[in-house]
């Protein structure tokens, strides 16, 4: 008497495309953690204890530590920061010039600029800071 032997079904599990997807959402995941830092001037503004916001849709000059100087985000050089204050300047309704320095700067560069600013027709000028924070007791 012979018995019927029931028949084994072999699967096979291919996992190549698996490894085709992770490699993938690998890569998606490396190149857009380089998107999430914010790309900007990186300056240190220095501390004090009576900093307040600021208001929007001002004319910003930036220094940064290297002494590079940025006109509303743009890099400009000390000598062609005048014209591009007078141009600013036309174009807005306030006559006000933001100085965001970077505290190690030199106090000499940041007093051409302002001297600048004035001469560009600016009738008033901003320094920024940033709110110092309490000592802890």
């Amino acid at each position: 008497m012979e018995f019927e032997r029931s028949k084994k079904i072999k699967t096979h599990l291919d996992i190549a495309p698996l490894i085709d997807i992770v490699f993938l959402l690998l890569i998606f995941f490396m190149l857009t953690a380089n998107f999430i830092t914010q790309p900007g001037i990186k300056i240190k503004l220095p501390e004090a204890v009576s900093a307040r916001p600021e208001e929007n849709n001002k004319i910003v000059v930036y220094i940064s530590e290297n002494n590079d100087i940025f006109l509303n985000n743009t890099k400009i050089s000390l000598a062609d920061l005048e014209d591009g204050l007078c141009a600013e300047l036309e174009r807005s309704d306030k006559k006000a010039v933001i100085l965001k320095a970077d505290e190690r700067i030199s106090l000499g560069l940041a007093v051409k600029v302002m001297a600048i600013s004035k001469e560009s027709g600016a009738e008033g000028l901003i320094i920024s800071t940033k709110l110092e924070e309490k000592l802890r007791e």
